[in-house]
């Protein structure tokens, strides 16, 4: 087969979600023909989150690599493999009967259960395998589900073992919706980011007077016409690895962007939100360079929005490349935080310049005395670490009033504006020069 012609995930190797589909709908097209059987198998590694828990997100790609580099050695061409979620993976085995595919979950099995070292700390890894056989009305999106309930199945019996699917429809059955919904996003994604489909929106974050201080560059996303929530775009591509490309794209158009309006006369520093998957990359700062030379903007322009559950594991390469951004002049906000994984001890070593609150302690201001007090609290913990402190979410006279009381800086959030398009941007400044 050529494997070439299809997506890969770019830390193991394998099919990405997208590519499995397509491969299983190759692979039924040629079966069928052949009246020869098609076998998938879906493993998902049991209890996972405790080991990204205990020992970080890089602790935990450590051992997704390990275990990736086991089962393509041992399996080699008899299987077509897909990474298709952070600890799970999808084996297409064409002309396998049903024994012939619960063999290979049994050796799925031994392939991945050898003790793992993490760190003086042994860990055998063990993992939940979900079987669909090919059936006569089954295409790939309903094949692949079928053994997506099995494995899921597999995990209520307490994991480590597998599980055989029956037939039973799709319809009804919200697990398996939602993988069909996660496939079709994830593809659309792959046509807006082909097509032109995405496009900035941007919210300005307002302080005393009017002040505007920064404007935050939101994604938007459509494909053949239609609008995809960012609240269901990000998590796949966050899941599927497309943030690394999204983000990359972000920070190309945030920075032309910004340029843009410096050479209108309307000079704003514009705020681009960053993944984690970028800043664990080696090769974040080169991509950072190449946005601001293609730009040719100021780097005092430009502020990069960091999650705030990034600073569960600061590694080397996250500090390396955090230092080089502030380096170029490059301002740093930790985004909606209070609500993620907090660690007081890594945000004493983090060069940021800005804290931003997240909403969930604006929207109940002013009558949660409670929610006040945590707000006035965080504000006196960034001041003091010489940070900008940002609340987002206000959306009332009320909450304006409150977080000015407590001493938040600027505000962000509906009272003062949505986020809007450039154009309607620039309009808004314009009007607001006015006054």
């Amino acid at each position: 087969m050529k494997f070439q012609l299809f997506q890969l995930d770019s830390s193991t190797g394998f099919l990405d979600r997208n590519g499995c589909l397509h491969m299983a709908e190759e692979l039924i097209s040629r079966v069928r023909a052949s009246g020869q059987p098609l076998a998938v198998l879906w493993l998902d590694l049991d209890r996972f989150r405790q080991i990204n828990e205990s020992f970080g997100h890089l602790g935990g790609d450590n051992v997704i690599a390990l275990i990736s580099k086991r089962i393509r050695d041992k399996l080699g061409n008899r299987a077509e493999i897909g990474h298709v979620g952070a600890d799970e993976f999808v084996c297409l085995v064409p002309s396998a009967g049903l024994a012939e595919a619960e063999r290979f979950a049994d050796e799925l099995m031994r392939i991945i259960e050898p003790e793992v070292d993490l760190g003086g700390l042994r860990y055998r890894p063990t993992a939940s395998i979900g079987i669909a056989m090919l059936g006569p009305d089954d295409d790939a999106f309903v094949l692949l589900e079928r053994a997506d309930r099995a494995k899921i199945a597999a995990k209520r019996q307490g994991g480590n073992c597998h599980v055989v699917s029956g037939t039973e429809p799709l319809p009804g059955l919200m697990g398996s919706m939602l993988v069909r919904e996660e496939l079709e996003i994830e593809n659309k994604l792959h046509i807006a980011l082909e097509g032109g489909g995405l496009q900035l929106h941007y919210q300005p974050i307002i302080g005393p007077g009017g002040k505007i201080q920064a404007v935050e560059a939101l994604m938007r996303c459509s494909s053949n016409g239609e609008n995809i929530s960012p609240v269901k775009f990000i998590p796949v591509a966050e899941k599927t690895g497309l943030i690394v490309r999204l983000g990359e794209w972000s920070l190309l158009q945030g920075a032309r962007f910004a340029r843009h309006m410096s050479n209108m006369g309307l000079p704003t520093k514009t705020a681009i939100n960053v993944s984690r998957s970028q800043l664990v990359n080696a090769k974040f700062s080169q991509a950072l360079h190449a946005a601001l030379i293609c730009a040719n903007v100021q780097p005092d322009l430009i502020e990069l929005e960091l999650t705030e559950s990034l600073f569960m594991d600061i590694s080397d390469t996250v500090q390396n490349n955090l230092r080089e951004a502030r380096d170029l002049g490059i301002g740093l906000a930790i985004d909606d935080f209070g609500t993620g994984y907090s660690c007081l001890a890594n945000l004493k070593d983090i060069p940021a310049t800005k804290l931003k609150l997240d909403r969930a302690f604006v929207i109940v201001l002013p009558e949660d005395r409670r929610a006040m007090a945590v707000v006035k609290a965080m504000t006196q913990l960034g001041k003091e670490l010489g940070m900008i402190v940002v609340a987002e979410g206000a959306e009332t006279e009320a909450q304006v009033d409150a977080l000015t009381e407590a001493g938040v800086d600027y505000i962000q959030g509906y009272f003062y504006a949505k986020p809007m398009d450039e154009v309607a941007l620039v309009s808004w400044l314009r009007e607001r020069n006015k006054l």
